[in-house]
C-alpha cells in the first residue's frame, strides 16, 4: 500500500485503536499518538492502546492519546510492529492495517504500508499526516521529532540518511521543539542509569579477534544499580560504540530464562538473518529477539548462529 492508498483508507473509516509494540520505544509510542491526533483532526474517533510497559519518558507525549477502559473500536492499526511476537499483552485480535519499516514484516495484517528506506516509522507516519490531513500541527511535530530522533540515536545511528535529516529539518520549520526534545532524550540521564552503563563497559566480551563485543544485563546489576525500565532505553547502543568491533551482542535479563536479544552491525552481517533462528527480526544492521535462556546460555546460542553463517570472521 502506498503512502497516498494509506491515507485514503484511513479517511475512509473511523473508530481506531492504534497499538504499539511490546516494551514499546519512541518510534512506536509517539508515531502512534501523532497518528492518532491527525485522525482525530480529521473528525474520526482515534486513541492509542494503553500499553502498559510505557516508561515515564513517553508518558506525558502518550497520555492525552490512550484509549479509556471499555473503548470499542472498528479497526486496528499497528505502527512499527514487524510481527505478532511484539503484541503487547492484551492484544489477540485480527489487526486491520500495519505501518512499518522493517523489510522483515511477517504481513499479517490486512492492509500493509510498509517503507524500509525510512529509518523510523515517525518518517513514514510524517508522510502519510501530510497526505491525510494536509498540514501537521506543533503538537505532531514534536511527537514525530521524538519518533525519528529516538530511533535515529539522535541521528547517530547508520540508518540515517538525507531523508531523514530533511524530515528532521521539516519538522523543526513545524514547530518541533528540539532543544527540549534532546535534552529530555538525549542528554540527561539517572545516577542509576550512569551506574549501570559503568558495570556495561567493564564486563565487555571480546570474540573473533575483538570483532564481536558482547554485554549482558543480568537483573542483579539492574538491582545493584537501581535502575527502572525507565532508564533502560537504548542499551543496545552502548557496546556497539567500541572502535574496530563488525558485531555487537546485548543479552538483557528480563527473568531468570528469558533474555532481551539486541544486535547491531557495521558490516555483510546482517542482524535479522540471525535473530530470525529465534522468531525476532528486523533491519540488516539493527534486529533483535527473545530467547528463553539464562543468559549465557543466550549468547553462546547468538554466537553459535553468527558462527553458522559468517565462520570467516
Amino acid at each position: 500500500m502506498t503512502i497516498n492508498a494509506c491515507a485514503s483508507w484511513l479517511a475512509k473509516y473511523d473508530q481506531y485503536l492504534i497499538i504499539s509494540h511490546k516494551r514499546p520505544d519512541g518510534d512506536t509510542l509517539c508515531s502512534g499518538a501523532a497518528l492518532c491526533s491527525a485522525l482525530r483532526r480529521t473528525g474520526k474517533t482515534a486513541y492509542c492502546f494503553d500499553n502498559p510497559e510505557t516508561t515515564e519518558n513517553y508518558q506525558e507525549f502518550v497520555e492525552p492519546y490512550l484509549a479509556p477502559s471499555g473503548y470499542a473500536h472498528d479497526f486496528a492499526i499497528t505502527v512499527d510492529i514487524a510481527d505478532k511476537s511484539l503484541f503487547p499483552e492484551g492484544i489477540d485480535y485480527p489487526i486491520d492495517l500495519a505501518i512499518d519499516h522493517h523489510p522483515s514484516n511477517d504481513r499479517c495484517a490486512g492492509a500493509l504500508c510498509l517503507d524500509a528506506g525510512k529509518s523510523s516509522c515517525g518518517e513514514l507516519v510524517f508522510e502519510i499526516i501530510k497526505v491525510l490531513c494536509g498540514s501537521v500541527s506543533a503538537e505532531e511535530a514534536d511527537l514525530l521529532y521524538i519518533a525519528v530522533s529516538t530511533d535515529t540515536g539522535c541521528f547517530q545511528y547508520m540508518n540515517t540518511n538525507a531523508m531523514t535529516f530533511r524530515a528532521a529539518a521539516e519538522l523543526l520549520d513545524l514547530g518541533a521543539d528540539n532543544r527540549r526534545m534532546n535534552t529530555l532524550f538525549f542528554r540527561s540521564v539517572t545516577r542509576a542509569r550512569l551506574a549501570l552503563e559503568g558495570m556495561i563497559f567493564a564486563g565487555l566480551r571480546f570474540y573473533k579477534h575483538d570483532l564481536i563485543v558482547a554485554s549482558i544485563v543480568t537483573l542483579e546489576m539492574m538491582a545493584l544499580a537501581g535502575t527502572t525500565e525507565n532508564d533502560c532505553e537504548d542499551l543496545a547502543g552502548i557496546p556497539g560504540k567500541t572502535a574496530g568491533v563488525l558485531l555487537s551482542i546485548m543479552i538483557r535479563q528480563l527473568e531468570i530464562d528469558s533474555c532481551k536479544i539486541s544486535l547491531r552491525s557495521r558490516s555483510m552481517i546482517n542482524c535479522t538473518e540471525i535473530c530470525a533462528v529465534f522468531g525476532g527480526g528486523g533491519h540488516a544492521m539493527a534486529a533483535g529477539c527473545t530467547i528463553d535462556q539464562e543468559p549465557e546460555k543466550a549468547l553462546a546460542m547468538i554466537l553459535e548462529a553468527v558462527d553458522e553463517r559468517w565462520p570467516e570472521i
